[in-house]
């Protein structure tokens, strides 16, 4: 079962949620259960979960057992829980996004195009600070020893885009003056978001194009995604309304210099196709980020972008989560199974309700 606390993600910073009381108010549940989409177990967990959040909440649901793909999705309106077809509808998907970093990572490292422990270094006409040299592994695997945010970067929690002015300049001048890694000759984990913008940052410069066209040649066009992208003035599909905490519309991220943290908008379709592609034993790109590079304890490692736990009968969970000012996702998979759940809404990262969406996420993948 779930515990009652988990770490969470997202692109500000970990926060440690304890699950509250339910909303006071009566709340009625109108979904439609069809045991070939959803079990009544799984419409319990939803509802569950759910009532928590403001109206016009939407999630988006992939659930994957057996290779087999269904979609569900629900809608909270006038405190009422509704089924709706939302699978083709575009969210943003927040640190997700570190996944597709890094599986560009690991396409250009079988191009033999650059070393996985290679430095980065050499890839800018700038010294870092005090010279130091990270590597590409290390940014992937969130042991580079660089914290969470840049120091010259200031989260003002009033900006709705607080990301958007964080440019290459200013991430040049953190690098050239206020870099400060920290870690052992092991490498220890530090999750951060810095460090996952980096790497995106360092390919888009070695590849000398944006880091919105290396996912859309690398990926995004490969596995049959097209309604993935990065900005909202990009998304080919309907765009669901983020929310703040309290449920008034917000504004979209746009992580700038630091994008490879946490930028793709995408769709619960889109997401399932990337989802079925890892369940190919010959794909060499995507076996390679989730091979464990990185131990963290006895039950759980990382990969490149993934994070990597046991899972009830001890067989490896695949998972990552991300969250925006208005959006809140949730991704876990077993390659062995060919089970997975995938987890898109508009519950803003922001507030206390956001932490149900995780719970939520591997709550489902116990019932596969």
């Amino acid at each position: 079962m779930m515990k009652n606390i988990l770490v969470i993600f997202c692109p500000i910073c970990i926060l440690l949620f304890s699950c509250g009381n339910p909303n006071a108010k009566t709340i009625i549940d109108h979904q439609t259960v069809n045991e070939r989409v959803i079990t009544k177990a799984q419409s319990k967990l939803i509802f569950d979960h759910t009532k928590v959040f403001p109206n016009s909440t939407q999630l988006a649901f992939a659930l994957i057992e057996n290779g087999k793909v269904q979609f569900y999705g629900v809608e909270k309106i006038n405190d009422s829980i509704l089924s709706v077809q939302n699978h083709q509808n575009a969210f943003e998907i927040g640190s997700i996004t570190k996944v597709f970093t890094s599986t560009v990572l690991a396409d250009l490292v079988l191009d033999h195009t650059i070393g996985l422990d290679d430095p980065i270094n050499p890839f800018y006409d700038f010294a870092f600070h005090k010279n130091q040299e990270i590597t590409f592994k290390r940014l992937a695997n969130h042991t580079s020893g660089l914290p969470r945010m840049p120091s010259n970067f200031d989260f003002d929690i009033g900006n709705q885009d607080p990301f958007a002015s964080y440019d290459s300049e200013k991430l040049r001048a953190y690098l050239t003056n206020d870099m400060e890694l920290s870690f052992d000759d092991e490498g220890t984990y530090e999750y951060s978001n810095l460090g996952a913008g980096l790497l995106g940052h360092t390919l888009s410069k070695i590849e000398k194009k944006p880091l919105s066209q290396l996912f859309q040649e690398r990926i995004f066009s490969k596995y049959d995604m097209p309604n993935s992208t990065i900005g909202s003035e990009n998304v080919p599909t309907s765009l669901v309304q983020g929310q703040s905490p309290e449920g008034r519309p917000v504004q979209n991220w746009n992580l700038a210099s630091l994008s490879g943290a946490g930028d793709i908008i995408s769709t619960a379709q889109d997401l399932s196709q990337f989802v079925l592609a890892q369940f190919q034993p010959d794909n060499e790109v995507l076996a390679m980020t989730r091979a464990a590079t990185h131990a963290l304890n006895e039950d759980s490692s990382v990969g490149l972008g993934w994070h990597i736990r046991k899972g009830p009968s001890g067989e490896n969970w695949i998972w990552h989560n991300g969250g925006t000012g208005g959006y809140t996702s949730c991704l876990v998979m077993n390659t062995e199974s060919k089970n997975a759940v995938i987890v898109l809404s508009n519950v803003s990262a922001l507030g206390d309700p956001m932490i149900h969406i995780d719970q939520l996420c591997f709550g489902l993948m116990e019932t596969l």
